[in-house]
């Protein structure tokens, strides 16, 4: 079973880029997106043998998730249930037989970390609410989480020790996440292994590999025995990002 996780950072942009052929060519069960920045009705791309479900920001072009999926839901939950976060569009959760599927977009910490107390905030809830999914069952976690979690994961640790997503708080929280029964794919798979999914437009970054691993499939540590491969797809263009998979058997 594969899923894909990909920050498109903006939906109908990424379709003049070729989004479409890419979604076609990496064949996925289950296709996660983040930073849809559309409102509904602003594009109808439906895709055959795919159901879709969309979380839009309240803001206008901003933020957004989608799951495009083959296999139908038990059930369907948009947000965290909580007032402070679901005005942005940053959840999806999809019930599945024997899994709950997350897509989700982090908040941003921002320049000069304005947002890092929010940022907080937030780390705690999404913690309680996939720890309370996972005491039902398992749970996959995909999407755009806005942290290089260690030093591998990013290209120049020295300059950005104070930056968003690299800040000890952003890192912190990951690191407890993952000790929360949680695994990190790709790391799991590839401990040594140096590729990001994430470059800045500016400064030929992603010309020269200059750029971040913050896109993840995290899953429950009892799919790790299901656990076929982790990868990070940089050969795909359309966005500052770059798709990431999950292959479960």
């Amino acid at each position: 079973m594969r899923f894909i996780s990909w920050n498109v950072n903006g939906l109908r942009a990424c379709v003049s880029k070729g989004f479409e052929e890419s979604f076609k060519a990496l064949d996925a069960d289950f296709f996660c997106l983040q930073e849809t920045k559309m409102q509904e009705g602003q594009l109808n791309l439906q895709f055959e043998g795919y159901d879709s479900y969309w979380n839009y920001a309240e803001k206008k072009g901003y933020s957004g998730t989608a799951i495009y999926t083959k296999h139908k839901p038990l059930n369907v939950t948009y947000g965290l249930g909580i007032e402070e976060h679901d005005h942005e569009g940053r959840v999806i959760t999809l019930e599945m037989e024997d899994f709950y599927l997350i897509t989700v977009y982090t908040p941003n910490s921002q320049d000069e970390l304005r947002r890092l107390n929010y940022r907080m905030t937030w780390e705690d809830d999404f913690l309680k609410y996939i720890q309370g999914l996972d005491a039902k069952k398992p749970v996959i976690v995909c999407g755009d989480l806005n942290v290089a979690h260690e030093e591998i994961d990013l290209k120049n640790p020295k300059t950005n020790r104070r930056n968003a997503g690299f800040t000890d708080e952003e890192r912190e929280k990951m690191t407890i996440t993952l000790n929360s029964g949680f695994t990190d794919s790709f790391r799991y798979k590839y401990p040594e292994q140096v590729t990001y999914s994430w470059w800045s437009y500016r400064f030929h970054a992603r010309e020269k590999n200059a750029g971040w691993r913050i896109d993840y499939f995290l899953i429950s540590n009892r799919l790790r025995d299901r656990l076929v491969d982790a990868k990070i797809h940089t050969e795909v263009y359309g966005s500052d990002h770059c798709p990431v998979e999950l292959d479960l058997k």
